[in-house]
């Protein structure tokens, strides 16, 4: 196992410290949990699969809080979010995932690699900065998030449903990175081992 020394845009692998489930053990009801059979093939998301209901929860609320785009904020910021909030917390292998996807949707690969270099003090323009600042708020041990972020949000363009959608993929992430650093950690892929 090779950990990654820095934060990346690059595809990472994950290795959880207890074994997961195998896939050949995985149940009808297993796969009820894990909401996407896709999704048994990450490590991960078999060692949750043994609280389907649990996981059923966590991925159906996952899905919403970043699929879900009708209205609100648009999938790059919700992503950017999650983005901000693993680069607080460490997490790695969360900030690859989500920040690949906010270079993806919003088509600024350099800025979400300024992001990830400097942190979450990074000048990226008024709306980005908002939403960086308010995710790291909620990343913060114990929160820091208060009216002045709403405020700002407000100031930088967000409407209500757009401000809920910042709070809710920042809580969430902040709650996902902890779960999942301390279950296992990241790995550079066999293809980038030195």
């Amino acid at each position: 196992m090779t950990a990654p020394d820095r934060f990346t845009q690059e595809s990472l692998d994950w290795n959880p410290w207890l074994e997961p489930m195998a896939i050949e053990e995985l149940t009808e009801r297993h796969y009820e949990g894990l909401v996407q059979k896709p999704r048994a093939k990450n490590p991960y998301f078999r060692l949750l699969a043994d609280e389907p209901d649990v996981l059923g929860a966590r991925t159906r609320a996952d899905l919403e809080i970043f699929y879900n785009t009708a209205d609100g904020l648009p999938r790059a910021e919700r992503e950017l979010a999650a983005t901000a909030v693993s680069r607080v917390n460490g997490c790695i292998y969360c900030a690859s995932v989500h920040s690949a996807f906010t270079s993806h949707f919003s088509k600024r690969t350099d800025d979400v690699q300024r992001l990830l270099d400097e942190g979450v003090t990074a000048e990226l323009g008024e709306e980005w900065d908002a939403v960086v600042a308010a995710s790291a708020a909620l990343a913060a041990t114990p929160p820091t998030f208060g009216p002045e972020h709403v405020v700002r949000l407000r100031e930088a363009g967000f409407d209500d449903v757009a401000i809920l959608d910042v709070v809710n993929a920042g809580a969430f992430f902040s709650w996902a990175n902890r779960l999942m650093l301390s279950l296992g950690e990241p790995d550079l892929p066999e293809t980038e081992r030195s």
